[in-house]
């Protein structure tokens, strides 16, 4: 069978696979934290580092820039030279950088720490998932393990809120970034112990580098997430976002291009064309952008508006990772093999779309527990089905030696996502405020005009975010097929999403 050379490297793995499952969890929750932990200190670190609200963003975007822009040139690595090695340079460098971080004496050099951790967060999270891949080759097996990682992927933003909540109140926002290396150097050590060296291609037939697709593709995601960054900073007519903007879809268009000329592509369009493929990156990017809100604007709501401590902010989202954990156990073991993933994921957002409708009607008054508790457990329940649905058929088919490009696409579309997110709802958000208060000068003063501002500002952001879910609800259920999915190139050849 043709498939059989691109599958003998799975077989040294085998008998170790839930060790590795262990191994590269911790290193998925570790890159999927560092997106929001950092999210609860940044009022302690701003205030310590003395930066601005306008600079503010950078902290989070210094990373995202760094991640997106990097991963699919980090995924071809890992195909290229081994993942093993990849994986463990990956998880190294992301323990220094975090520790250069949390030593910042400097905005400066927070920003170039964080620029840093998403480099290193580039190598090893599409390592981590294509290990997962083919390491994990039996249906039921898969849908399992993909479970655990999905789930893991889903309550991490949680995680990271809590941990850094806690973190911060009793230690240091310092200590947000010093705690990755109790993540990094383990998974490092447990992955030079269990996993086999070795690349999906043989000795004296390892294609080259596609060095043009790189360059345009990394060039490409740059100038995106930059031109949408530069825009909440500058508004969307300042020079740098146009030109930036306009070179982003010069960059991505002469990739795609490339990739449908050149004869060992950066990313094969076999991989993104598959209808269930194409759909998962495409919820895993709308989920991505959507989601900042509840993340940055619910944090703010809960500690500026209601009082909340941090630790009490992050504890307040436990609601949702419950809902999110029990969800994927349900739906990956029983309900996805059954009605495979375009009813759930499709509902999945339209549930989360209906949460951020429900943050909306949140008011200066509102309490926790009828006000933000309903919209959190109805987040949960849709994230765990989009989560645990696109998953599973993210990397589902593709050839092992493609393994490393299809898991670095999940990660570019999430961290895109969440930039242009980023960009996007803030610059909204900013606006709101600005013209809130301008309109309403004469019926609020002082304090109560600023809290009256922001609760605008939140409100027009999860209204946004909520069209934008709606939208991807739509999407993918256009896009997804229906049923429970047969691929031509699974090599057991049975239904890959039953039992």
């Amino acid at each position: 069978m043709s498939s059989t050379p691109a599958e003998t490297p799975v077989d040294p793995h085998h008998a170790r696979r839930w060790l590795i499952l262990g191994v590269l969890g911790i290193a998925q929750l570790m890159v999927i934290l560092d997106a929001t932990i950092v999210n609860i200190a940044l009022p302690s670190a701003q205030s310590d580092l003395g930066f601005s609200d306008d600079n503010r963003q950078w902290v989070i975007t210094a990373y995202a820039l760094a991640f997106g822009s990097l991963l699919l040139l980090g995924g071809k690595i890992g195909d290229l030279i081994g993942r093993k090695h990849v994986f463990i340079v990956g998880l190294l460098g992301f323990a220094v950088a975090s520790a250069i971080g949390g030593a910042a004496s400097s905005f400066g050099v927070l920003v170039v720490a964080r620029a840093l951790q998403g480099l290193f967060g580039a190598l090893l999270a599409p390592a981590a998932l294509s290990l997962l891949t083919t390491t994990f080759t039996d249906p039921s097996e898969r849908n399992k393990a993909f479970g655990v990682f999905g789930a893991i992927a889903g309550v991490g933003g949680g995680v990271g809120l809590l941990l850094g909540g806690v973190l911060t109140e009793y230690l240091s926002w310092r200590w947000c970034l010093y705690v990755n290396l109790f993540f990094a150097i383990p998974a490092a050590l447990g992955a030079f112990s269990l996993l086999h060296s070795g690349t999906q291609h043989g000795a004296g037939r390892r294609p080259k580098l596609d060095i043009p697709g790189t360059v345009a593709v990394t060039g490409g995601l740059f100038a995106l997430v930059y031109g949408f960054s530069n825009a909440e900073t500058n508004g969307w007519g300042d020079v740098v976002t146009v030109v930036m903007l306009a070179a982003a879809v010069v960059l991505l268009v002469a990739f795609v291009l490339i990739q449908l000329r050149v004869s060992n592509p950066l990313l094969p369009m076999r991989v993104v064309l598959d209808r269930n493929r194409g759909g998962a990156y495409l919820a895993f990017g709308i989920v991505s952008m959507g989601m900042f809100g509840i993340f940055l604007f619910l944090t703010y709501y809960l500690q500026r508006t209601l009082g909340f401590s941090p630790v009490q902010t992050g504890l307040a989202f436990l609601p949702m990772n419950f809902a999110i954990m029990g969800t994927i156990g349900l739906v990956s073991t029983q309900i996805l093999p059954r009605v495979g993933p375009r009813p759930l994921v499709a509902g999945g957002m339209a549930a989360a779309a209906v949460a951020m409708a429900v943050f909306a009607q949140l008011g200066t008054d509102s309490s926790y527990v009828s006000g933000v508790l309903p919209g959190l457990v109805i987040m949960g329940v849709g994230m765990g089905c989009v989560f645990a649905s696109a998953m599973a058929i993210a990397t589902l088919g593709v050839d092992a030696r493609d393994a490393g490009v299809a898991s670095a696409m999940v990660n570019t579309t999430q961290q895109v996502g969440g930039s242009i997110g980023t960009a996007l709802l803030s610059t909204l958000f900013a606006s709101a405020v600005s013209g809130y208060a301008t309109d309403n000068a004469d019926r609020f003063q002082g304090a109560q005009l600023a809290a009256e501002s922001a609760m605008h500002g939140y409100v027009t952001a999860f209204w946004i975010a909520s069209a934008i879910l709606a939208v991807g609800a739509v999407a993918t259920g256009l896009l997804l097929r229906s049923g429970v999915s047969r691929l031509a190139d699974d090599p057991t050849g049975a239904p890959v999403l039953a039992h």
